[in-house]
Order: C-alpha cells, then structure tokens, then sequence
C-alpha cells in the first residue's frame, strides 16, 4: 500500500528529518569548538530518533513492507553508534 496524497506531509518530513542528520553533523563540524560539534551531533541524533519515529508510522500504515523497515531500523540502530561514539569522543571538560 503507498500512502495517500494527504500524507505527502508525513513523506516531507521523513526527507527532512533523514537529511538533518548529515546536516547537523556537517554544520557542527563547521563550528570552532568541540562543544559546539558536540552540540550539532546531539541535534542529528535528535533527528534520527524523528526519522525512526517515522519509519515506524510508514510500517503500520503498511506503506513500507516489513523487511524494508527492519533493514533501515537496522541501519539506524547502527548510525545511532557511531552519533554516539563520536558524540563521546567530543567530551568537554
């Protein structure tokens, strides 16, 4: 099943959400000190957590088959690691 055009909303934020995440980390990079990087990473993990949100509506809706959605939550799961570890290796003191 492929969602309706009044759900064109939801495939919106799914692009933007998805996108913050390089975005926020390339921004953060961008910035003159680690504790603004810090900061940028925190925000693109934010934005992956909203992006995993969406995946589970798009699976309930059954707009996404179930080995599709394991495959990115997967994905997810393993992007979230690494946000964490670099996160983690960005500690101010």
């Amino acid at each position: 099943m492929t969602p309706g055009r009044q759900h064109y909303r939801l495939i919106e934020q799914i692009e933007a959400s998805s996108t913050s995440v390089a975005m926020n980390i390339a921004e953060g990079k961008g910035r003159f000190s680690r504790k603004e990087f810090k900061h940028f990473c925190c925000i693109a993990r934010g934005s992956l957590y909203e992006t995993t949100t969406l995946l589970e509506i798009f699976h309930r809706k059954a707009w996404i088959p179930t080995n599709t959605y394991s495959e990115l939550k997967s994905e997810a799961i393993e992007i979230a690691a690494m946000i964490k570890g670099l996160i983690n290796s960005l500690r101010t003191e």
